[in-house]
């Protein structure tokens, strides 16, 4: 099967899967503020939780492109759900990728069949989207590590089952300092903190954990200082493309829905659609999801293909992308009036979800600091 075809197909399950497993509950998720492990478990039965996983690993070996427009139709029936799914085989890639056969070997196996959830830890409360800002300390041990401090804004931190943990072992090294660890998170000296209660989202599971006195032996060392931080930002700029694709997503979904809703309503005599103000409104979305789409098709191959530019394009994709659909998901709402409101309809989920798109994998004041330095160089 070539690559293409391969990847095709896999859009075409997650498709499937979004309408039967993900549309039907995402507002019974929101409503009852819980974050839906059954069904990324569900989602590991089709293929989905293993996409960047190489085949002689167990995985399906999908590139980032592919990864990206699987997340396009998951995030049109739930960004929350499709996010989840994105921290998660980000962590297993990294560890195909990174991790020696031990890492690979206990961890790989139960993430790609959904038996275990994985999470990313890398933001802390003081630091938000400033990611070096890591005071979770590692220290050296006799026989291996402990590690103490907190981390939030956690994906999945109300259900992983397996932790990377960034932790700075040398202050004076700052960013060069950071280390990941890989844990479960059932062991003594991890606290895990109740999950946010936020405008929308539930399903991210968004939490926090606390570490006391975490010991763990040396070969929970999966990234050591020197390649800690550059692995997390390599994950952070693939996330800032599926984050764009799948805002992309949702903004697409909107404008289908309030163009149907529009074409069976009416009002003062006259079809909603037939009325010019609307129909421009709805034509300009159109065209703001065509131009957020063509960047994020743009950064995504770039990124995928190693080229210098796929970290300042995804800035560029993620923020602009992001923004876009704010915005145009908020004239489909004022579109649909009142009923726009109501959970009867996507669109206020979805709005909910561009303004948390907004803040994931740095706050868009984070891309304009990345795409500045590409402008400024030195001097900026």
């Amino acid at each position: 099967m070539s690559s293409t075809v391969k990847a095709d197909h896999f859009v075409a399950v997650a498709r499937e899967f979004a309408a039967a497993s993900v549309a039907p509950h995402a507002a019974d998720w929101e409503r009852d503020r819980c974050a839906p492990r059954a069904v990324l478990e569900a989602a590991a039965d089709v293929g989905l939780m293993g996409l960047l996983v190489p085949e002689a690993l167990g995985g399906e070996g999908l590139d980032l492109v592919a990864m990206a427009r699987i997340m396009e139709v998951l995030a049109a029936a739930d960004l929350s759900f499709a996010f989840s799914v994105v921290v998660h085989n980000n962590l297993a890639s990294n560890i195909a990728r990174n991790g020696q056969s031990h890492h690979q070997e206990a961890y790989l196996p139960d993430l790609i069949a959904g038996r275990r959830v994985g999470a990313f830890l890398l933001t802390e409360p003081q630091g938000g989207s400033d990611a070096a800002n890591v005071r979770t300390m590692a220290t050296r041990t006799a026989s291996g590590w402990r590690i103490d401090g907190e981390k939030a804004w956690v994906t999945n931190g109300s259900h992983a089952d397996v932790l990377s943990i960034y932790a700075q072992t040398d202050t004076a090294a700052r960013h060069r300092g950071i280390a990941c660890f890989l844990t479960a998170a059932d062991m003594e000296g991890i606290e895990r903190l109740p999950a946010y209660h936020m405008l929308g989202g539930h399903a991210l599971g968004a939490g926090g954990f606390r570490f006391t006195n975490l010991t763990l032996d040396e070969r929970a060392c999966f990234l050591p200082p020197g390649k800690g931080f550059k692995a997390a930002m390599q994950g952070i700029d693939a996330a800032r493309v599926n984050v764009a694709f799948s805002v992309c997503g949702m903004l697409r979904h909107g404008i289908e829905t309030t163009v149907g809703f529009l074409s069976n309503r009416s009002l003062f005599g006259t079809s909603n659609a037939r009325k010019q103000g609307l129909q421009w409104l709805m034509a300009d979305a159109a065209s703001d999801l065509e131009a957020a789409y063509a960047l994020s098709c743009k950064a995504a191959d770039a990124l995928g293909s190693g080229d210098p530019e796929g970290t300042v394009l995804a800035a560029h994709a993620k923020k602009y992308a992001t923004r876009v659909a704010f915005d145009r998901l908020s004239d489909c709402m004022q579109a649909m009036g009142a009923w726009g409101l109501t959970h009867d309809h996507p669109v206020a989920r979805h709005l909910a979800g561009a303004k948390i798109a907004q803040y994931l994998d740095g706050a868009n004041e984070v891309q304009n600091v990345v795409i500045a330095r590409s402008l400024f160089g030195d001097s900026a």
